[in-house]
């Protein structure tokens, strides 16, 4: 079989490395629900519902009982108000990893190319099943059906076929042999024959979070796989079917080119076992990926020394409001921007900043009060109908965030410019969705510069008074260096102000993006283009995907055959 994935995915893959290269414009998995014919959405749907309220079998070893599939026993509840039903195997740690370890002799000893041909498999048959993914991402997440469909199915997919892409470049860096000849000084030549492998870390551990599991999981997933290491996978107790349903495919496919499925496991966990942490200081464990909360990256940093750990964590990402071209384009983009996933990516900008004298715009001059009120009614234009808004909007992530939702729309954190209000659903009326809140707040105040450097993931953003574009751009400048961040975006027609904001973003190291309109928002992360995160603030140490986030993955061992004079 490896010689027939060889044949329909090297040119893939080659595909791939040019575009990680060149950082253009490219992608195999279609964007469009309905260009797959295997299963279009209706079909992506039934294959979900087949899934409630059904045993997930896995044949891994060391099973020792079930989690789920009510919610007091682990089972996971849709954000859109019901209960999936689903159980999944628990399994002995003490039992799975050493089966693990076990599993990778023959594929340490696999070629990068056939490592990589391997998982690309394992992705095309998961791109098979986009619509199915789609529906898991929704019913976990959160998601609306075109978020759910790109973040949770392709544009995941396409982060791992980056991942494996920039492995296979990583290993071929060093060629596999060499026949290494020095000249000596009396005419003879010293002959070494030189060979170099990439030797694998070890286990792998993914630890998958409830805001996106395929899309943060996957980079970390296929850069171990691809690099010649195991990977056990530990799903959020809230979002465990999209990758229960990705580990069940990786295994399907090592089985099929013939290595031991064994190499990718799932680590589902009982309420309370806090296995993450178990998991992330054993031995056994040599790689740790997480997304999620600064802190338990920050206990991960402090407790699993034996491993080398890839982190993304909080952020607060900023935008300044100085001046535009085009005052009504940058109004929808900003509503849109807002209101996508209900301000949950970890990319959507929190803190608006507006010099308080006011804007220069196509339109004239607007003051502060002005471009806020413009905004709100941006928002309410966007999100009038309910069934849109509910697309646009997705379902909030669990209770804790419609409490920030409230509370802001309360006004205890300060005066609310544009409230919040329900949106039902038509399909899901037990849904909680809400549309964004925007507080006004005065960078100038001490309690407000409290707030704003707090993350408050959902829909609740500030529209932040600054007394000009250079204490806008202080401001943000600390709120990466301090807090973090992954994004930081700019309205400006002034080439002072532009290059003041680059200078900041490269001091701090955070991305920029400036003076978007139209279909591309600051929330968004092109693969193969965008690097997502930098490792150069609070915001995590690693970023998808540059050759640092694959290389430490393995070590390149030699061999010196005898040497020999000729």
């Amino acid at each position: 079989m490896l010689a027939d994935l060889t044949e329909r995915h090297s040119p893939l893959l080659g595909r791939a490395l040019e575009a990680v290269r060149s950082r253009e414009h490219w992608s195999p998995y279609p964007e469009a629900p309905d260009a797959y014919r295997e299963q279009d959405p209706a079909a992506g749907e039934r294959a979900f519902r087949r899934l409630l309220d059904t045993p997930f079998e896995l044949d891994q070893p060391g099973r020792d009982g079930t989690v789920g599939p009510s919610p007091a026993a682990g089972g996971e509840t849709s954000p859109y108000g019901f209960a999936l039903g689903i159980s999944y195997p628990h399994c002995d740690p003490a039992v799975l990893l050493p089966a693990m370890r076990a599993a990778t002799a023959d594929w340490r000893t696999a070629t990068p190319e056939e490592r990589a041909v391997v998982c690309a498999e394992i992705l095309a048959r998961i791109n098979a099943r986009s619509n199915e993914w789609a529906q898991a991402a929704m019913h976990t997440s959160g998601h609306g059906p075109v978020m759910a469909f790109h973040a949770g199915a392709v544009h995941a997919q396409d982060r791992g076929l980056e991942a494996v892409a920039v492995a296979l470049a990583e290993q071929m860096r060093i060629p596999a042999a060499v026949a290494w000849r020095k000249p000596l000084d009396d005419g003879r030549t010293f002959a070494l024959d030189k060979t170099f492998t990439a030797v694998p870390r070890g286990i792998g551990l993914v630890i998958g979070n409830s805001v996106f599991p395929t899309w943060n999981g996957y980079p970390g997933l296929f850069a171990s796989l691809a690099t010649g290491n195991a990977v056990l996978v530990k799903p959020h107790p809230q979002a465990v079917l999209p990758l229960a349903l990705t580990v069940r495919v990786a295994r399907e496919v090592l089985r099929d080119a013939g290595f031991p499925p064994d190499l990718v496991c799932l680590a589902a966990e009982h309420p309370g076992e806090r296995l993450a942490r178990r998991l992330a200081v054993d031995p056994e464990v040599r790689i740790v990926d997480y997304a999620g909360t600064t802190a338990f990256g920050a206990w991960l940093t402090a407790n699993a020394s034996q491993a080398r750990l890839f982190t993304a964590t909080s952020a607060v990402n900023s935008l300044l409001v100085e001046s535009t071209a085009g005052y009504r384009d940058m109004l929808a983009n900003l509503a849109f921007t807002l209101s996508l996933y209900s301000g949950q990516l970890c990319t959507s900008p929190q803190n608006l900043l507006i010099p308080r004298a006011g804007i220069a715009t196509d339109e004239g001059h607007k003051d502060y009060g002005e471009v806020v009120a413009d905004l709100g009614d941006a928002l309410d234009a966007l999100l009038a109908d309910d069934a849109r808004a509910a697309d646009i909007l997705g379902a909030l992530l669990g209770p804790q965030v419609r409490d920030r939702v409230e509370r802001a729309d309360s006004g205890r954190l300060g005066p609310v410019a544009h409230r919040s209000r329900a949106v039902r659903h038509p399909r899901f009326p037990d849904a909680v969705i809400r549309t964004p809140v925007v507080v006004s707040l005065d960078a100038s105040r001490a309690r407000d510069r409290a707030t704003l450097l707090s993350e408050w993931l959902g829909p609740v953003s500030f529209a932040v008074a600054v007394d000009s574009a250079d204490d806008g751009i202080a401001l943000l400048d600390r709120a990466v260096r301090e807090k973090g961040a992954l994004s930081v975006g700019a309205y400006t027609t002034s080439p002072e102000v532009e290059r003041a904001l680059e200078h900041a973003c490269a001091g701090s190291g955070v991305m920029l993006s400036l003076n978007l309109t139209g279909d591309w928002y600051i929330t968004q992360s092109a693969v193969y283009s965008d690097l997502h995160g930098t490792g150069l603030n609070p915001s995590g140490n690693s970023a998808y995907c540059d050759a640092a986030f694959v290389a430490d993955r393995f070590r390149t061992v030699t061999v010196r055959r005898a040497p020999d004079t000729v």
